[in-house]
């Protein structure tokens, strides 16, 4: 890109003290080379690990760093509110904090925010268990049918998003529905998205909670609430003109 775009980045966390320390020195370096201006926001979701602790510390040695903390476990959905709404730059970019994504694509995919409104990538070569991909594949095709939806991969952690999506759209999933949400509600709005692949990595440390049954069941519960509550509803006006009439997959 010609010009360095501002941009915030941030990662949700819950019990990642063995990677986040990494994973923000990596994406300082990655930062440096991309932009001028950015920030780098760590979400602890109420963690009990010690990624509370770091997280301050990080926050302390590096000023670009900042933390959040939730007091208790909220939810993935609640995470990424926060991190949405601390975002403070022009773009916003956000990836998980178990490492499974490089961040030496981020400088990759930038380019491609030029002439879109949300940059949603989806994983290659999915380093997950066959159950936990058929899983996936099933939410996806049920959330793109719910929704009118083209997206490949709703639920990976590896988006790029122009922050005054978020002065238009609300957000109310705390849990996994988070992604199909904004996505859904960007669709609606009438936001340009395209898509890209992204390398995906196997985990190496922390515990998933993505197949944990009981968030499962609070994610098709809310669904179906979701659906309602935004294919019923009418569209507010966004402060910007949108660049179509209709949302946009590329």
């Amino acid at each position: 890109m010609d010009n360095k775009p501002s941009i915030s980045v941030f990662f949700p966390c819950y019990n990642e003290a063995a990677a986040i320390e990494a994973l923000v020195e990596k994406s300082l370096k990655v930062l440096d080379k991309i932009s001028d201006n950015y920030e780098v926001i760590l979400v602890n979701d109420g963690s009990s690990d010690g990624t509370a602790e770091l997280a301050d510390v990080l926050a302390a040695k590096y000023p670009s760093v900042k933390a959040i903390h939730h007091s208790r476990n909220q939810g993935y959905g609640a995470a990424l509110q926060s991190g949405f709404r601390a975002a403070s730059m022009d773009l916003v970019f956000y990836t998980d904090g178990d490492s499974q994504f490089d961040m030496g694509q981020l400088p990759e995919i930038m380019p491609l925010i030029e002439d879109c409104d949300i940059v949603s990538c989806y994983r290659i070569n999915r380093q997950d268990s066959f159950i936990r991909k058929l899983n996936a594949w099933a939410w996806g095709k049920l959330v793109c049918f719910l929704f009118k939806m083209k997206i490949r991969d709703i639920d990976c952690a590896f988006k790029l998003y122009r922050r005054e999506i978020f002065d238009n759209i609300s957000m109310q999933s705390t849990g996994a529905l988070i992604d199909a949400e904004i996505l859904a509600r960007a669709v609606k709005a009438g936001y340009k998205i395209t898509q890209t692949g992204v390398r995906h990595y196997p985990r190496t440390a922390g515990t998933s909670s993505g197949a944990n049954p009981a968030v499962i069941i609070r994610a098709f519960r809310e669904l179906l609430k979701l659906r309602k509550n935004i294919l019923h509803t009418q569209n507010n006006s966004p402060k910007r003109k949108r660049r179509d009439n209709n949302a946009q997959f590329e």
